[in-house]
């Protein structure tokens, strides 16, 4: 059966009562600063210092969370801090009262910044009841039974209770490993066995914080626990014999991390921005601050209590606000807000845990900065009863005053934003105000044209009020009002016309000279003596004048209905009235003279040419007539044909249809081919009528059977239109021109090549020249070119370092040059004769003067030709016996020749 052995559950007890002794700490309660929270830290130990053991924490307050602090120890022989602010000992000894004081150094590693903070050591006294409690066995958990068989059949045993978990203080200061709890098997007495844990912090991740003794089954923590990463290790024992088989079904061991208050309350945000509204009602919300604690939220540990430990500035009472203290909701308290006095508050808020135990709790500080918001509190107030401004007249969209108010509210808000309007003094609506988005004054502009003749001075009443309306329960009036008094300028202004445009009625045809109305105008300036002068701005036909003094209209020529310048019968002219102001204005009026219709236009046949086949079937010509008169001067028409010539009416003849069309037939059953001219006589309706005898030119064409013409071409060539003919000699003249151009440019273009040709080389004419190519052939063994013996031989190698037996026989042979002759500077003519004998005969003499072997040199072309050999020209191999005296008888020019061949030896 599963049973527990041994002394009662004391250490847990034990453990407990660690909850508030690890750290005793003591100080007042202050706002965040940082540094060490507290002068003095104190801890209690039970024991003598062994190595490594944990002693206490020193907690360093770091407000904005940006420091990096560096801890050190008056005495590092003895002590050490962590960068977490643990202290452990490096070293063991007995605690004495020289190691029961030391100082702790915090240090900005960036700033340099030093800060201190004394840690006091004090060893706990042994009571009796603690000897007793160290005496007593650690609690031993037994394995239950395994199935047994009873009657042949398995039987599980219950269980008398099950295993309570074991609970242990986060932070613990050891020593370590400590001893929790001793597991052992009831066949341990038989069997030898293997006690092992599993689970999260044995084997598992985090390893190591658990270890349990094999033998003994001793379960043990290594290192202090923190409840904040890990609040509850669920571990199963295993026991197993020598050859690691399982004895005993493994049990499930529970370890709780008692919580322990090692954190302080951290809130969201250092600095809490809200809202209020001035003029607020005590018990209005205004903002929630917040603040967490990673200690136990269900133990007094992580519960928290809010409290506003300041108030800047302290107007108009230095309690406006307070907090809830488990909400953190921040309310007002007190009547008074006003933005205009105060705009800003600045509350420190302050947090504590253990339900806001001031002696030992843990607090931490924020800042919460509450704007008073505006409200229309303050209506806008004229900084003046009465604004002066003027405007010439006739002038609009201009500024005439500038309104200037005030208003106590925040600026460019609704509650601030002046609204203007006139509230008297305008009637007719010729002023309007706007408000100026920047300065929030009040523009005062002109919208209608003021007339000085009528009114000389406007006052206006205008009132100013806001955009919203002002908050309820103030005592003030909602608008502003004043007076704006606005003088008016007299200007010189221009003359008008009236009636513009006049209209008048009159017959066409009037003759030059006749008087047709009177056109003036009149000058709104009643309060200027000024003299109007007119002259005549537009007349499309030039046919009136205007008197420049009186404005009397007169004809200077007939006044024709027809005239392209008349539209609807109505014939439009503009003149010019100029005062003489200063500066002269002048003015423009329209006459519009109407005009009557007189019979004055014959009518002519419409269309001037029509085209008919030379037989009468189908043989019909519309006609109509065109009358640039209008009723009752025009239509209906009367339409004939005249007595001659005869062959008019014997070949013609017309038929009226109604009044405005007649049809034009043959009389006659066949009319050959060709243009006719048929006159035709048209009276029109007027009074008295008026008749025309208009010409129809006819085209008379063979047709088909559907009744067009098939001889178009021969008939319109033999009577072309004006425009047909001016387009053919057009095309006849660009024709003619493109021709000399072309012509223009074969002269130039033989000129250049005879020039050209002046300019070749005679060398390269062709004509009666001997054609050169470069063909150089060596002979018929000349295919295997040597192309060294190509070069100079006097440039390629000098003719020291030359192989004899390459030389060429046209070479200059290697000798010592001998000693020519050397002419004296003033020599006797007797002895020239001696000089040039002895310069004969060195040169005879000189093996190395041309020529060697032949007079000329001729470059290598080859070797081996069966050819002979043309470098040499001996004179033994031309006949040295051979008689030159012929040479005498060939005349005075080869008289030379033979004295030098002919001579003799000589």
């Amino acid at each position: 059966m599963c049973r527990i052995v041994g002394a009662p559950r004391t250490l847990l007890p034990l453990l407990a009562a660690l909850l508030q002794a690890s750290v005793e700490a003591s100080g007042e309660i202050a706002l965040c600063k940082t540094g060490f929270p507290e002068d003095v830290y104190s801890a209690v130990l039970s024991q003598d210092v062994l190595e490594g053991q944990p002693l206490l924490n020193v907690k360093f307050s770091n407000c904005n969370g940006k420091r990096k602090v560096q801890y050190e120890s008056s005495e590092p022989a003895d002590f050490k801090v962590d960068e977490d602010g643990m202290v452990y000992a490096v070293r063991s000894f007995p605690l004495s009262s020289e190691h029961s004081k030391f100082l702790i150094y915090a240090q900005d590693k960036e700033t340099q910044e030093k800060w201190q903070v004394a840690v006091k050591l004090s060893l706990k006294p042994t009571l009796p009841e603690d000897s007793v409690k160290e005496s007593r066995e650690i609690e031993e958990i037994v394995f239950p039974r395994q199935l047994t068989k009873h009657n042949g059949y398995l039987q599980r045993q219950k269980r008398d209770w099950v295993i309570p978990p074991i609970n242990l203080p986060e932070n613990s200061r050891g020593p370590f490993p400590q001893e929790l709890v001793r597991i052992r098997s009831d066949r341990d007495k038989n069997l030898s066995l293997r006690y092992s844990v599993t689970g999260p912090g044995a084997d598992q991740p985090p390893t190591g914080i658990f270890i349990i003794n094999p033998i003994s089954g001793q379960l043990s923590v290594t290192k202090p626990l923190d409840r904040e990463l890990i609040a509850r290790f669920h571990l199963r024992a295993h026991a197993v014999d020598i050859n690691g088989n399982q004895v005993e079904n493994p049990i499930d061991i529970v370890i709780n991390v008692i919580d322990m208050n090692d954190n302080r309350p951290e809130f969201l945000h250092q600095v809490w921005n809200g809202t209020v509204p001035e003029g607020s009602k005590p018990g209005t919300y205004v903002m929630t601050v917040t603040a967490i604690d990673a200690d136990d939220p269900n133990a007094l540990n992580g519960m928290l209590r809010y409290r506003i430990l300041s108030q800047a500035p302290s107007s108009p009472s230095p309690n406006m606000f307070t907090i809830n203290n488990e909400t953190g909701d921040i309310i007002t308290v007190a009547a008074g807000l006003d933005r205009e006095k105060v705009q800003q508050y600045t509350l420190i808020i302050q947090a504590t845990d253990m339900e806001g135990n001031p002696t030992y709790g843990l607090s931490n500080t924020a800042t919460a900065v509450i704007t008073v918001t505006d409200v229309n509190d303050n209506p806008p107030e004229f900084t003046a009863m009465t604004f002066y401004g003027e405007v010439p007249e006739n002038r609009v969209d201009i500024i005439v005053a500038n309104l200037t108010v005030t208003d106590k509210d925040q600026p460019h808000t609704p509650a601030w934003n002046a609204v203007y309007r006139i509230s008297g003094g305008d009637p007719a609506g010729r002023f309007a105000i706007q408000t100026d988005p920047n300065s929030n004054d009040g523009l005062v502009t002109v919208v209608k044209p003021i007339d000085f003749e009528t009114n000389r001075m406007y006052v206006l009443t205008v009132a100013a009020e806001n955009q919203v309306p002002l908050a309820k329960g103030i005592q003030h009036p909602p608008q502003s009002t004043a007076t704006v008094s606005v003088t008016v300028i007299d200007v010189n202004e221009n003359p008008y016309f009236a009636p513009n445009p006049k209209i008048i009625r009159q017959e066409e045809g009037l003759h030059a000279g006749t008087m047709l109305t009177t056109f003036t105008a009149q000058d709104p300036d009643r309060y200027m003596q000024q003299n109007i002068r007119y002259t005549k701005l537009s007349d499309p036909a030039n046919w009136l004048k205007i008197d420049p003094v009186n404005g009397q209209i007169t004809t200077i020529a007939v006044l024709d209905r027809e005239s392209p310048n008349v539209k609807n019968n109505i014939y439009n002219a503009t003149f010019l009235a100029s005062d003489n102001g200063i500066p002269p204005m002048s003015g423009t009026g329209t006459l519009q003279i109407y005009l009557l219709d007189i019979n004055d236009n014959a009518p002519q046949v419409l269309p001037q040419e029509a085209e008919t086949c030379e037989t009468p079937d189908p043989n019909s010509i519309n006609i109509t007539a065109l009358d640039y008169d209008i009723d009752p001067n025009a239509g209906p028409f009367a339409f004939d044909l005249p007595l001659s010539p005869v062959t008019i009416k014997r070949n013609w003849t017309i038929t009226r249809l109604n009044g405005d069309f007649a049809q034009l037939n043959l009389k006659i059953k066949f009319l050959e081919a060709g243009i006719y001219e048929v006159p035709i006589i048209i009276t029109d309706s007027g009074n008295p009528p008026k008749s025309n005898i208009s010409i129809l030119r006819v085209k008379v064409c063979q047709c088909d059977s559907n009744g067009d013409c098939t001889d178009v071409d021969r008939i319109v060539g033999a009577g072309l239109g004006t425009g047909a003919i001016i387009a053919i000699l057009l095309c006849i003249i660009i024709l003619l021109i493109l021709v000399l151009m072309f012509v223009v440019w074969m002269k130039r273009r033989d000129k250049e090549r005879q020039a050209k040709q002046l300019l070749i080389d005679p060398e390269d004419d062709v004509r009666d020249n001997i054609l050169k190519y470069d063909e150089e052939g060596g002979g018929e063994e000349d295919q295997d070119y040597d192309l060294s013996q190509l070069q100079q031989p006097d440039t390629v190698e000098p003719d020291a370092i030359k192989p004899v037996g390459i030389r060429r026989l046209d070479e200059r042979p290697i000798h010592a040059e001998p000693q020519y002759p050397v002419r004296s500077a003033a020599p006797h003519p007797g002895d020239i004769g001696d000089f040039i004998n002895e310069g004969l005969k060195a040169a005879d003499n000189d093996p190395t003067a041309p020529p060697y072997d032949s007079l000329l040199v001729f470059d290598y072309e080859g070797s081996g030709s069966t050819a002979g050999s043309l470098s040499s020209l001996n004179s033994s191999s031309s006949g040295g016996d051979q008689d030159y005296d012929y040479l005498n008888d060939w005349g005075p020019r080869f008289k030379k020749l033979a004295d030098m061949y002919g001579g003799g030896d000589d």
